[in-house]
């Protein structure tokens, strides 16, 4: 058994997954009062597009530029490129609905499946205008990281962001113990803006460890990157949360593992839970959709709190 393996046996008997975005921007509320009022702003906005259905508002594709911040302890965490460009495939893959496992959404819901018309590439330029493959290597003397965004600091053993304006930054690195990733949502300080994932769930190759070797960890911290919520609104396991998604079901609580359909919670049958969506926690090979109403508060985000960077992205 590799270390990796090791590592992801060690941090949960059922290897569920579990997402610090929610802890991330609790965080931030309560100790930055300018975060809570871009929140707010950026709520009003995605309210707006998804109430007046500018769903297929947006024809064009807007494509992303990422730089792939490596953080390693150890070699077996300095994930090798092949691995970084499995997890770019998979994001290009699922954010256009082109995904092979698609077909697999029940018929109730095949109508709401959305093709998000994101795409991602490494960038193909650094903050100074030099060529880049898109991904910077750090070693480091933190043997993991937590939601507090050290990884994200140089002076704290790990890598600065690159100008939030212009890039998606992305971290691999080793996360404690049962974190598979997190992300920022929009609205935050530009220095710690964007998305981290533990070296065990990314990726479909190298270190990518089962059940979370699909390469969907990324696809779902990007989700909260563009203001998507969990699918159950983190009301724990009560039926009075939102994801503000009209079209997604109000469920009970997050489905881990892989769930037969239907899981009916919070009376919502015939259909039950839509836990094949990405931003449930179940495995990578469970979820493999996104619904209109979240594109719509997707392209919310493009369109506002992230149109800088959608106007950069083709020089980068």
């Amino acid at each position: 058994m590799s270390d990796a393996q090791s590592y992801l046996r060690a941090t949960s008997a059922e290897y569920s997954r579990w997402c610090g975005a929610m802890e991330v921007h609790r965080r931030l509320l309560s100790l930055n009062p300018e975060y809570a009022e871009n929140r707010a702003l950026i709520e009003n906005a995605a309210f707006t597009y998804e109430a007046t259905e500018q769903v297929s508002a947006r024809q064009s594709i807007v494509d992303i530029p990422v730089v792939v911040h490596v953080v390693h302890n150890t070699p077996e965490q300095n994930v090798g490129d092949a691995q970084i460009h499995s997890q770019i495939a998979v994001l290009n893959q699922d954010f256009r609905a082109s995904n092979p496992d698609v077909g697999k959404v029940p018929a109730t819901w095949q109508d709401l499946v959305a093709d998000a018309r994101i795409q991602f590439h490494l960038a193909r330029t650094d903050p100074l205008g030099r060529p880049t493959d898109g991904i910077t290597r750090t070693q480091t003397s933190s043997p993991d990281w937590d939601t507090d965004d050290l990884v994200k600091f140089s002076l704290s053993g790990g890598h600065d962001a690159w100008p939030a304006d212009v890039y998606l930054n992305l971290w691999v690195c080793r996360l404690r113990r049962g974190l598979l990733g997190y992300a920022q949502f929009p609205g935050g300080a530009a220095s710690t803006d964007g998305v981290v994932v533990t070296y065990t769930a990314f990726g479909t190759t190298g270190t990518a460890t089962a059940p979370f070797d699909g390469g969907r960890t990324a696809v779902h911290e990007i989700g909260h990157w563009l203001n998507l919520r969990h699918i159950w609104g983190d009301d724990d396991e009560g039926c009075s949360g939102s994801d503000f998604v009209s079209d997604t079901p109000n469920q009970g609580g997050p489905n881990l593992g892989s769930p037969s359909f239907p899981h009916v919670t919070c009376n919502n049958g015939p259909d039950g839970d839509m836990f094949m969506n990405y931003m449930d926690y179940t495995d990578d090979a469970a979820m493999f959709m996104f619904t209109k109403g979240q594109a719509a508060r997707m392209d919310a985000a493009l369109d506002h709190a992230r149109m800088p960077l959608t106007r950069q992205a083709v020089a980068v």
